[in-house]
């Protein structure tokens, strides 16, 4: 299952798409999107994320 954004506390630091290695992540108005089928799994993004907005 991809990574999945929690809007409610993703605060839009953008620590998740520099660490996702294959750019499945994208800031849209101020929050994280995962593209769910670029979405490797790795939980790069999970690490990343300073606010917990982000699991898998």
């Amino acid at each position: 299952m991809p990574a999945v954004v929690d809007t409610e506390k993703c605060k839009g630091h953008g620590e998740c798409v520099e660490a996702c290695p294959v750019g499945a992540i994208t800031l849209v108005d101020g929050k994280a999107v995962v593209d769910e089928d670029a979405c490797v799994e790795c939980g790069s993004c999970v690490d990343a994320c300073p606010e917990g907005a982000i699991s898998l």
